[in-house]
């Protein structure tokens, strides 16, 4: 009987074995982009394209916002479960109360700018005062504007702001604006350069403006609990390793998206993004995130400085 037994337990353990494995519960997760889709998101449509997501157990979504102001908003209100936003707009939001977290960096270096025609007649921050100045994120793109103009003695009124939307390159190659805040080095000043109207650049990180993430994941404080986010984060460094050592691969994924994508703009702009992803999304640089809260009271821009452990987690 003993026999019998062990062998009926070793034929139970081999028809265990022959079984395919269980699948792993799909979790749908909602990620609203920043901006229109561009190649500033290449880690995520990689990710999706590869099947990354799918392996995680995600099934995930990934919509534009009808307006670059909305995203945190959504992810607040619960209508989405992820977004791609900015570090110094999440300072800003913590500070009037919103329940965001950051869990992860797409993009780890500032490509925000302020953006002139070069041959026009703004040579210095100095000669704006007076002018008209295009903006699309309302409240981190007046923060940083305060700093920069202060920096030369002016402040935000002696300029006009003009909210342009998406359209910050074209109001500015069309006359409608002098200036524009928040124009991406990778994308704007490329954009320019193929219309034949160069621009040229002043760079936040040179005019007073400390380092910080440009783009970062942000998420529900509520939600931090859910595997799925740290899935979610796991599969977009998997797809940020892929792209740095095959960029050409990368790139012929990322097109493959939508057609119009296939451009001279998003190839220029592909190029400049690639050293700029997160290699390590998950990694939270503290020091960082300190650094910039406290100089965004200083500036009386925030009123407090949070604990950091409250508006940005590391994902284990």
């Amino acid at each position: 009987m003993t026999a019998l037994r062990q062998l009926s337990r070793h034929l139970a353990t081999l028809l265990l074995l022959a079984l395919p494995a269980a699948a792993p519960a799909t979790e749908k997760l909602t990620v609203m982009l920043d901006w229109f889709v561009n190649p500033d998101h290449g880690p995520l449509f990689v990710a999706h394209k590869l099947g990354y997501f799918e392996q995680a157990g995600l099934e995930v979504e990934l919509i534009a916002p009808a307006d670059p102001n909305n995203p945190p908003k959504l992810v607040a209100a619960g209508k989405v479960d992820i977004a791609v936003s900015y570090q110094p707009s999440l300072h800003m939001q913590v500070d009037q109360g919103l329940p965001l977290v950051r869990i992860g960096t797409l993009i780890a270096t500032p490509l925000n700018s302020l953006v002139v025609l070069e041959d026009g007649p703004i040579r210095s921050i100095a000669d704006l005062k007076g002018k008209k100045i295009g903006y699309s994120v309302g409240g981190v793109e007046e923060a940083m504007l305060t700093v920069m103009l202060g920096k030369y003695g002016l402040a935000l009124d002696d300029v006009e702001l003009i909210n342009v939307n998406f359209s910050l390159s074209p109001s500015l190659i069309a006359g409608r604006v002098d200036a524009v805040i928040g124009a991406y080095r990778n994308f704007e000043l490329n954009q320019m350069d193929i219309e034949g109207h160069p621009g040229r650049a002043f760079y936040v990180e040179e005019e007073g403006i400390p380092g910080n993430d440009e783009l970062i994941f942000i998420a529900h404080r509520d939600q931090l609990d859910r595997p799925a986010l740290r899935h979610f984060v796991h599969a977009i460094e998997r797809a940020a390793q892929y792209l740095v050592n095959h960029p050409e691969e990368s790139w012929e994924l990322f097109k493959s998206v939508d057609s119009s994508l296939d451009n001279e703009l998003n190839r220029r702009a592909w190029r400049d993004t690639l050293p700029r992803f997160a290699l390590r999304p998950a990694a939270l640089d503290r020091g960082r995130y300190q650094r910039f809260a406290t100089f965004l009271q200083e500036q009386g821009i925030i009123e407090n400085v949070a604990p950091l452990d409250s508006y940005a987690v590391e994902l284990q």
